[in-house]
């Protein structure tokens, strides 16, 4: 399991970004099971218990972040939840699916921020990550920008590779849990989850 305090760049070169959630699974299901009925109503019942989880994981994404930035982790999470009271039928599967929902999300929201503010002023958008492999041992920066686009890349190559990154790097969920929302063995997931790194290394450190 990861630490608690393992910033991106600690966790793309681990593979590990999971947080254990203080929130009760079943409550949870059960919510989200009534979505589809009343959307604006399962929210406002979610959100007391999963607003600690998201803000935790809107922490983690900013360690890296610019000082600056016009965004904070509790706006972060504010704008998920803008994102969600649009989403009338989802047909969740579970607390990973929802998570693993909101921290795309929130990667979508950072990643639309630096585009504006790097339009605005050429550089300034970049987010810096040092990005690590267990093959090698150079550790280049790179920005936000760089590795979604890289991750793009990807998703047109091998779907289920980018979605795994997408859960293990983006959303933290443990190889368990990415295995359940894929509906995948565990073993296919470490596999494959071993195979995107080492690609999405290569295509971000060539020259």
């Amino acid at each position: 399991m990861a630490d608690l305090k393992a910033t991106p760049r600690e966790a793309i070169g681990l593979g590990l970004m999971t947080i254990t959630p203080n929130d009760s699974p079943r409550d949870i299901t059960t919510i989200l099971s009534g979505w589809n009925r009343d959307s604006k109503l399962a929210l406002d019942e979610l959100m007391p218990l999963v607003s600690a989880e998201l803000r935790r994981r809107a922490s983690r994404l900013f360690a890296s972040e610019r000082r600056n930035h016009t965004l904070s982790p509790t706006g972060l999470v504010n704008e998920v939840y803008l994102r969600l009271v649009d989403r009338r039928k989802v047909g969740w599967e579970g607390r990973a699916h929802f998570f693993a929902f909101a921290s795309r999300t929130m990667r979508r929201i950072l990643v639309e921020h630096a585009r504006q503010r790097a339009a605005e002023k050429r550089g300034g958008g970049a987010r810096a990550i040092t990005l690590t492999a267990s093959l090698a041992s150079a550790e280049p920066d790179l920005d936000l920008l760089d590795l979604d686009e890289a991750l793009g890349r990807l998703f047109d190559l091998d779907p289920e590779q980018g979605r795994i990154v997408e859960l293990r790097f983006f959303a933290g969920l443990s190889i368990k849990e990415t295995a359940a929302v894929l509906e995948i063995g565990e073993a296919t997931v470490v596999r494959r989850w071993a195979s995107a790194r080492a690609w999405l290394y290569g295509e971000l450190t060539a020259s």
